[in-house]
Formats: structure tokens, C-alpha cells, sequence
């Protein structure tokens, strides 16, 4: 024998084994829930996830209407990561507008976590469930709810025997005893009372033999499929139209599901109209304009998820000791300006014009170091994204330059001129500010650097981590983006406006 004969072939070849597959478990819709100040929610869908990848949810699937906004789907709203309540999708509404923001939108019914009322009222019973209170003798029943009669009043029942063979009396179920059943026998909705048993000259149908139709009772057309509607008649059930999302298929990923919404009549929204309607061009908002609703109040905005398999939502909330956000505003703040001073300063001096030799002074005039801005409209959060209780923080601020001195190049139109600033960052190891992202832009660079507004942090993957959802304003567009912080960067997970 040879030596390669000798060797045995090893156990485990290499490339055969593969690490088991994580198990897809369906679709995740995210979308912005916005409630206005006289209580009007809509839904606008952002994104789906399926299979490991993002997919634009105001597109996918919409045939005819998004997926994200079909009847029935359950979506939860979420504060900082924490159940803020639950909206039904009722209906979809389509905006044929140029240029609208959100194309798609879905109404339906917003109930806020704590306000569901009860079904039934619980009524205080003086006596135990199930014992009789009548004037004789104490026996138990077995329909608490109805009141037994006296035993002299009971009333009398006529033989199975003597009934025709058509009547519903001669039904197995109504065939036995009225004291053996949960409930007694009841006359099916439709059908007529039990026929007055036969003379003796009259002679009943033969065994076998279908009995006579009685008048009143029920045909065989009168009969409704299992799980149809009793409030929906056959006819009309065939033109109703089936979904061509294909939800109800087995190989069809669906979302969170739940008790179809009956339409609401306070659906209709402003320049929004149902798929198909030939009000939908005429009712569209021109650009501009905007609803009467939106100008009551401040419209509120929430994240939201549907998945049918996801996790339970947990609170990204981050918990401040005692002064320990006043002195992180602070430090924020201060990186903040230097992130407006240094944008300032590199416009300006894209800005300079080449200058004869020996006009040093004017050079070092133009290339002066500017003030400090003024931030406007301030706001900070934090959130625990990486559930190991350090914070990544979120600042935005409006900014704008002060009036400049005599003798700099600054214009008036550069101190008024507005400034928008996004800053993430979270302390390190050794409790200093390490910045992950900031973006600084203005109404003449939103192709370079979009305007970004922080919606909320949610988990868009459920992986049970916190991912950074904002509101993205570009030139001429607006949009969402989802960004998933790491110690070094943000990095982008989903963009509706520059998809990959």
C-alpha cells in the first residue's frame, strides 16, 4: 500500500460545515406616528426590514397600497424606546401632488398605552354566581344570568316523537332533553316554530325522503360560508376587491396583524385621497400650502413598529446623576461652537479673492479668526443605544454669527445668515466628550450636508439595541435616515433619499 492509502480521510472536510442560519422572522415595518394638537394621527411609513435588508416602505410592495399601511396592521409607538400606544391602520391615503414629502400616509385608530377602557363593566353581585333567589326552593342553575321559572309554571314540552320529521325539533341538538345541554334548545334566526303535530288521516313523509319546505324556514341559498360576516350578504362579498399585496398567501411575508379598523369618519386628510378616487388630484395641497389641522398646534412625532415575531420593546432612556447634565450641556455647547466656528471660517475662506503682494494686513484681516455663534433653539437628549449604561448624546441648535467688527470681511448677509448644527458624542473612557458625527450646513449646502431632526431613538433591526431615527432635509426633498451608533462613527443603515 501506498502512504496516501494509509492516511484517512479526516472526519470533518473543510468547507462542509457551515454555521447554522439565523432564521428569518418576517418582515419589520418602521414608521413616524404624528399626532397633531387636536388629536389627528396619521401614520407615515419609513422603512421595511426583510431578509437582512432595508427596503423603502412608502414603494414596497404597493400594489395597489403599501404593505406598511394595509387594513388591520397593528403598529406601536415608542417614547425613548418605552410603549407609548398602539394605531390601526384603517385606510391608506395617496398624495398625487409634485414634490410631496410623504407620498403615502395611513389613518386609522391611536390609542395611547393606558386608556383602554374595558368591554364590559363589572357590576357588584350581592348573592354567589349561580344560586337562584325566586320564592322556592333554592337550586343552582346552570345560566346564572337568566332567572328560573317557579316549578308549577314550567313549561311543557311536546314529544320528539310527535314532531315531523322537517321540524327543528327533530334536530339531534334539540332532540335531547332541555336540562342535559349548557343552554336550552334555541330556534335557529330564520327558521319557523315547531309545526303542530299531524292528524291521524294525515300521513308523514317516508323515511329518507326530503321533508317539505315550510314557510319561513331556511333555503340552501340562505347559507353563509365559515367565518363570513353575518352583517355581509354573498353578493356583496364578491365585489368587495382582494388585496393584491398578497398578505394572505402562505409564502407572503405579512407585518403585525390585527382587528380590521372599520373606516373612520374623520379620515380625510388635505391634499390626500384614497387610491383609485377621482378626487385625488383635485383635493392635492399645492406646494406650500399646508393643512388647517397642522396649524392648531405642534404636531408630535413618534416612532413606530409592526413585526408580527419581534422583541418586546425596551427604554433606551439614559438616567442623569445629580448635575451631571448640566455639565455635559455645557461641554456640548462648547464643541458645538467650535463645529459652527470652523464651518464659518472654511466658507470664508472659499470665499477670498487673491490679493496683490504687500497687502499682508488686509490677508491677515481676512483670514481673522471669527466670534463665537449664538446657538438658538438647543436640545439635547441621551439615550443608553448600547444597554451598558453609557450615554450617546444627541445635541441640535440653531446658529447664527454676531454682527461683525469694522474692517472684517464678514458681510451683513454672513451674521445673518442661519446655521444648523447636529452633534452625537458620548464620554470615554477617561469621562471626555468623543465625537462620533456632526453636521453643520445651511440653505445653500443641503445637497452637501443635509439638515438633520432628531425623531427618537428606536429599535429598527430588533436586535434589542437602540439605533438614532432623523428626519433628513435636503435640496428639494425630504426624507428619513436611520443611523446605528458605534464608538467610532454613525454608521447609516437606511436612506430613503440616497438608497443603495
Amino acid at each position: 500500500m501506498s502512504a496516501q492509502q494509509d492516511e484517512e480521510r479526516p472526519q470533518i472536510t473543510p468547507g462542509e460545515r457551515k454555521a447554522p442560519r439565523k432564521k428569518d422572522a418576517g418582515p419589520r415595518g418602521i414608521g413616524v406616528l404624528q399626532i397633531s394638537a387636536n388629536g389627528k394621527s396619521t401614520l407615515i411609513p419609513v422603512a421595511i426590514l426583510t431578509g437582512g435588508k432595508f427596503w423603502d416602505a412608502s414603494a414596497y410592495k404597493a400594489d395597489p397600497i403599501p404593505m406598511a399601511l394595509e387594513s388591520g396592521t397593528v403598529y406601536e409607538a415608542e417614547r425613548s424606546g418605552s410603549s407609548a400606544g398602539l394605531f390601526t391602520v384603517s385606510s391608506a391615503l395617496h398624495s398625487t401632488a409634485a414634490n410631496v414629502a410623504t407620498p403615502w400616509i395611513g389613518t386609522g385608530k391611536w390609542v395611547p398605552a393606558g386608556t383602554e377602557s374595558a368591554a364590559t363593566g363589572i357590576k357588584a353581585e350581592t348573592v354567589p354566581v349561580g344560586i337562584d333567589t325566586g320564592d322556592g326552593a333554592p337550586r343552582l342553575t346552570r345560566d346564572p344570568a337568566k332567572k328560573s321559572a317557579p316549578p308549577d309554571a314550567a313549561p311543557k314540552t311536546t314529544p320528539a316523537s310527535t314532531s315531523p320529521p322537517g321540524s327543528p325539533s327533530t334536530s339531534p341538538q334539540s332532540s335531547q332533553p332541555s336540562g342535559s345541554g349548557d343552554e336550552p334548545p334555541r330556534i335557529s334566526k330564520g327558521t319557523a316554530p315547531p309545526a303542530d303535530p299531524p292528524s291521524e288521516g294525515q300521513s308523514q313523509p317516508a323515511s329518507g325522503t326530503a321533508a317539505p319546505p315550510q314557510q319561513g324556514g331556511s333555503k340552501p341559498s340562505d347559507s353563509k360560508p365559515a367565518g363570513a360576516s353575518p352583517d355581509t350578504k354573498p353578493d356583496e362579498r364578491s365585489k368587495v376587491p382582494q388585496s393584491d399585496s398578497g398578505a394572505a398567501e402562505g409564502n407572503r411575508p405579512t407585518l403585525r396583524r390585527g382587528k380590521p379598523v372599520e373606516p373612520l369618519p374623520d379620515d380625510d386628510v388635505p391634499g390626500y385621497s384614497k387610491p383609485g378616487t377621482a378626487r385625488a388630484a383635485a383635493s392635492a395641497t399645492k406646494p406650500g400650502e399646508s393643512a388647517k389641522e397642522n396649524d392648531k398646534g405642534p404636531v408630535q412625532s413618534l416612532p413606530a413598529i409592526s413585526d408580527a415575531s419581534g422583541p418586546e420593546p425596551r427604554s433606551f432612556a439614559f438616567q442623569w446623576l445629580k448635575d451631571e447634565e448640566g455639565e455635559r450641556l455645557q461641554q456640548m455647547t462648547t464643541l458645538a461652537k467650535e463645529q459652527v466656528r470652523a464651518y464659518v471660517d472654511a466658507r470664508a475662506k472659499a470665499k477670498l479673492v487673491p490679493k496683490p503682494a504687500g497687502s499682508q494686513a488686509a490677508r491677515h484681516s481676512a483670514v481673522a479668526k471669527a466670534k463665537d455663534p449664538i446657538l438658538e433653539n438647543v436640545k439635547m437628549t441621551a439615550y443608553d443605544l448600547w444597554t451598558n449604561n453609557q450615554p450617546v448624546i444627541v445635541f441640535s441648535a440653531d446658529a447664527h454669527m454676531p454682527p461683525p467688527a469694522a474692517g472684517t470681511p464678514f458681510s451683513a448677509t454672513d451674521s445673518e445668515l442661519q446655521y444648523s448644527i447636529v452633534l452625537v458624542a458620548y464620554p470615554d473612557t477617561y469621562n471626555n466628550l468623543h465625537k462620533i458625527y456632526s453636521g453643520v450646513t445651511d440653505k445653500y449646502h443641503l445637497d452637501l450636508t443635509p439638515r438633520l431632526e432628531l425623531i427618537d431613538a428606536v429599535d429598527a433591526d430588533g436586535d434589542r439595541r437602540g439605533e438614532l431615527l432623523f428626519r433628513e432635509i435636503a435640496d428639494g426633498a425630504t426624507g428619513w435616515i436611520i443611523y446605528r451608533a458605534t464608538p467610532d462613527k454613525l454608521w447609516k443603515m437606511f436612506d430613503s433619499l440616497h438608497p443603495e
